[in-house]
């Protein structure tokens, strides 16, 4: 019998804790629109805290490894009705991030790869932007990695939009695919080895500037 009232008494006190009343419980995803037409146009930010850049290579032919680059700054403006009109601008800290292991962020971060001491920062301008389909997007730009810019392109894939229920900040989220050859940006050590192909896998929420 004491069981029974303990186990009610502790059901009662999480049916009256904060947490039952989070606006994370009482406002599900379902209250996102995924109707690209119905985003509001206007400027937006990435919020660095959900957009990263997760990157994967072929390693040996044994494993494919990954590791992320954090901190994304981004500013995006958005004509859903004339998306030609659109344009993004995205700096990526090349310092932040990284893989979990010391030894190969230490390594990643010198100049074999990234060399972060004379390129902190790699850039992203884009120069066209064009609808493939209801939900997606091929965004066209001028990257530029240790110096270096070449153009690139990536799939963009629209996730939702609405009001984030955290912030309270009208949001709206991405998905991105891309590939690049990271020799055309003067980092060609142990190719190929470690391949040449990078996968890229772009992740970002943007919220509107009022």
């Amino acid at each position: 019998m004491n069981k029974i009232l303990s186990a009610g008494l502790l059901l009662a006190a999480l049916a009256a804790s904060p947490l039952a009343l989070s606006p994370l419980v009482a406002q599900p995803a379902a209250s996102f629109n995924r109707d690209p037409a119905a985003v509001r146009a206007g400027t937006y930010v990435l919020d660095s805290d959900h957009g990263k850049i997760t990157w994967t290579v072929d390693h040996f032919g044994l494993s494919r490894y990954s590791g992320q680059l954090t901190e994304v700054r981004g500013e995006l403006t958005l004509d859903p009705a004339a998306l030609e009109r659109s344009s993004l601008r995205v700096t990526i800290p090349m310092g932040k991030g990284g893989t979990l292991h010391e030894g190969l962020d230490h390594h990643l971060r010198g100049a074999d790869f990234f060399d972060v001491e004379r390129h902190p920062e790699a850039r992203f301008v884009s120069t066209r932007i064009e609808r493939t389909g209801e939900r997606t997007a091929r965004i066209t730009g001028d990257l530029t990695l240790r110096g270096v810019t070449r153009p690139v392109s990536f799939e963009a894939v629209f996730n939702a939009a609405g009001v984030h229920p955290v912030s309270q900040r009208y949001t709206i989220g991405f998905d991105g695919r891309a590939t690049l050859q990271r020799s055309q940006f003067g980092v060609d050590y142990v190719i190929p080895a470690v391949s040449d192909t990078v996968e890229l896998h772009l992740e970002g929420e943007f919220q509107i500037v009022e």
